[in-house]
């Protein structure tokens, strides 16, 4: 596997919290309507509540680590390119004393002759960065690649349960109904006080979210681009809810398609897996 095969790929392999999804189109929503004596941000509000409760509530918001491993596929214009790469992923979730972390590891086949795999990139990210190891050494990625991530990152659903739902002047809206792969869903936009903004479609029946977007401005060409990103399959996993498959979008094109085969929550991962000054040693 190429260093630059790998950095491409890496960029779309955010952990952000157990929800993963399948392509979808989205409609635009109904005009809103709220329980009696509900405004729009109090009913906001109870829906988020519910997708907490959902995905297992007090267990969801205190895993301390996941671990993962799947396959994720790459497209182009949303027509698959034929690219799907093994990998396994460990994250730290944050907390008080401890930062946000994962660790990505690429499998591909030793050769055509040698059976078994090997694991000869892994991509480390840290609270604000992002390295790539091999067997020559460690590199930090590129910035495009590190921006995109920790963008994705601080608007994941699980940062804005965390952070932007207690911040001071967040507003919290209601927008009414839309449909979201055949799903009926209450959509609901948080905004911060910066203006900055995540939607979340939720499935009328179960609360889990089915989609989460926001924009943000390219600085390149002075306009917006749209990431988005649906969630399917969902099964329950160690008494979470988990959605095993997530799907990719940017600015309406699907981009990636990633499937879990196995998910393991609160394992006890050792530190030092998450420091990039601990090089790649070849077996």
């Amino acid at each position: 596997m190429s260093r630059a095969f790998a950095a491409g790929v890496a960029s779309l392999l955010l952990w952000a919290g157990p929800v993963w999804g399948q392509a979808s189109d989205l409609q635009s929503a109904q005009p809103p309507t709220t329980p009696a004596g509900q405004t729009q941000a109090q009913h906001g509000r109870v829906l988020l509540d519910q997708m907490v409760a959902a995905m297992g509530g007090k267990a969801w918001l205190d895993r301390s680590t996941v671990t993962m491993t799947g396959r994720t596929a790459q497209f182009f214009r949303s027509q698959p390119t034929g690219v799907v790469i093994e990998f396994q992923a460990f994250r730290q979730a944050p907390a008080a004393t401890r930062p946000e972390l994962e660790r990505i590891e690429f499998i591909s086949d030793k050769s055509m002759i040698l059976p078994g795999k090997k694991r000869d990139v892994v991509q480390i990210w840290t609270a604000d960065n992002g390295y790539e190891l091999t067997y020559k050494g460690t590199t930090t990625l590129p910035k495009d690649q590190v921006d995109d991530y920790l963008r994705r990152r601080r608007h994941s659903i699980e940062d804005v349960v965390e952070h932007w739902l207690v911040a001071p002047g967040v507003e919290v809206v209601s927008e009414g109904t839309t449909m979201v792969n055949r799903h009926l869903a209450d959509r609901v936009t948080v905004l911060s006080a910066s203006n900055d903004a995540v939607t979340i479609d939720l499935d009328q029946t179960t609360h889990l979210p089915l989609s989460r977007t926001f924009e943000w401005r390219n600085e390149q060409f002075k306009d917006h681009d749209e990431d988005r990103e649906d969630y399917d399959d969902w099964h329950t996993v160690d008494g979470l809810p988990t959605a095993l498959t997530l799907t990719r979008y940017r600015n309406g094109d699907m981009i990636s398609q990633r499937f879990l085969t196995k998910v393991e929550y609160n394992k006890v991962l050792p530190p030092e897996i998450f420091d990039p000054a601990n090089g790649l040693k070849r077996k």
